[in-house]
């Protein structure tokens, strides 16, 4: 692999253990996602129901990471992974009984999605201990292209799955993904000791008054808070998403368009990731930022002139391809001028904002779609991110960034290499 390649985060022996671990949750959680869907529908036929149950794979994470985040930073982040990996294991399994009350199988699976925020707070908050310079972006962009690519992989083969077993064969095979978790992490991440506190009363602060603390911090300080707003205006930019289905009856097409544009984000996130990290200077990123975030919202905005099928797919790649690039880099550089001490609670703070931020548009933009048609509505979404990025970017030029001194060292160590 080349020296300045995506490739040589792969090099650092943690890295890799997080990256397996994560890769086979990923997998286990999108068979689950099948799988429920499938188990659900078929006791209740009703469909109601079953989006219920798909909606409480997403939903409770906001929550969890509002209130739990935290621990990640009260705790050794390895045994918080490792506990909430053995704890989501036997829950899931129990989610495999025959025959379980229905009002018990979502009560497990509220249970499971909130124990994932302190899992990823405390893998996320690791991830500039093991990846230290500008290799900490190429672990961002190498975690984002797998992930889509699991995901996508998972869907598309997730019913094949559980037609050839079952569903509770298929949740314990989620069961089983959790436990390698849990074992990768434990024998290949060293046990680091919990995080100093950044001031004394940290560790004594939780619950709400610990979200509160979190949000005054982001908020009196100009970059984080730049960045933070930066990212939750992401939201604006999955709108197209949620639409696929109307606006391909719009264009007169059939539910396998509507699949490919599904698709055409996810995509494009894969290509944005890896030429961004790949062939932007290190130097530069943190430049761009706000210009990236501007620009992802152009493409949409040019729905509005109702393309056919095959354009309007270029532009939903083309905007998931310029937001990915954006918000990885919005990531990194808040996650960078964060401390250590409270870093998990931060990033369970922003995470649980973008998932806030995107229900929110997504359900503006449903509205819109009623009340005018879809094209419309995802052109109306892409103008308002560009317009409020502008004044997220303005806000960023005016914090005075500057470059990450180690990244700039890292990026120069690599070059040579």
């Amino acid at each position: 692999m080349a020296g300045n390649g995506l490739g040589a985060v792969f090099r650092v022996p943690e890295f890799r253990v997080l990256w397996a671990a994560e890769l086979f949750s990923i997998a286990g959680d999108q068979l689950a996602r099948v799988a429920l869907a499938v188990l659900v529908y078929g006791r209740t036929g009703s469909a109601l129901w079953a989006a219920v149950a798909y909606a409480l794979t997403f939903l409770p994470a906001l929550l969890g990471g509002v209130l739990l985040s935290g621990l990640a930073d009260r705790y050794r982040r390895r045994e918080v992974m490792i506990v909430a990996d053995v704890a989501r294991a036997v829950l899931v399994a129990a989610m495999a009984i025959p025959d379980l009350p229905l009002w018990a199988l979502c009560a497990l699976l509220v249970v499971v999605v909130l124990l994932g925020s302190p899992h990823t707070a405390a893998q996320l908050a690791l991830y500039p201990e093991v990846l230290r310079g500008e290799l900490y972006e190429r672990g961002l962009a190498v975690r984002q292209i797998t992930s889509q690519a699991a995901q996508l992989v998972g869907f598309a083969t997730g019913g094949l799955l559980v037609a050839a077993v079952s569903s509770g064969v298929a949740l314990l095979g989620n069961a089983v993904s959790f436990a390698l978790s849990a074992v990768v992490v434990r024998i290949g991440v060293a046990d680091r000791a919990a995080p100093v506190p950044v001031h004394e009363s940290d560790h004594a602060v939780g619950g709400l008054r610990g979200v509160a603390a979190g949000l005054v911090e982001i908020a009196t300080d100009r970059r984080r808070r730049a960045l933070v707003v930066l990212a939750w205006l992401v939201g604006w930019y999955v709108v197209p998403e949620a639409l696929a289905a109307p606006y391909a009856d719009g264009l007169g097409a059939g539910p396998a368009v509507v699949g490919l544009l599904m698709a055409a984000d996810p995509l494009g996130s894969v290509l944005g990731a890896w030429l961004f990290v790949r062939f932007v200077p290190a130097a530069t990123r943190t430049r761009l930022i706000g210009v990236l975030a501007v620009a992802a919202g152009v493409p949409l905005a040019l729905c509005i002139l109702r393309p056919g099928v095959p354009l309007t797919l270029l532009l939903w790649a083309a905007s998931g391809m310029l937001s990915t690039a954006y918000l990885l880099q919005t990531q990194a550089s808040f996650v960078r001028a964060t401390p250590d001490g409270g870093r998990g609670r931060a990033i369970g703070v922003a995470a649980s904002g973008i998932i806030a931020a995107q229900g929110a548009a997504v359900l503006l933009g449903g509205l819109l779609s009623d009340a005018t048609d879809p094209a419309t509505a995802v052109a109306c979404a892409g103008v308002l991110g560009a317009v409020l990025s502008a004044g997220g970017a303005v806000a960023w030029h005016r914090a005075d960034p500057g470059v990450d001194a180690d990244a700039e060292a890292e990026a120069a160590v690599l070059n040579r290499g």
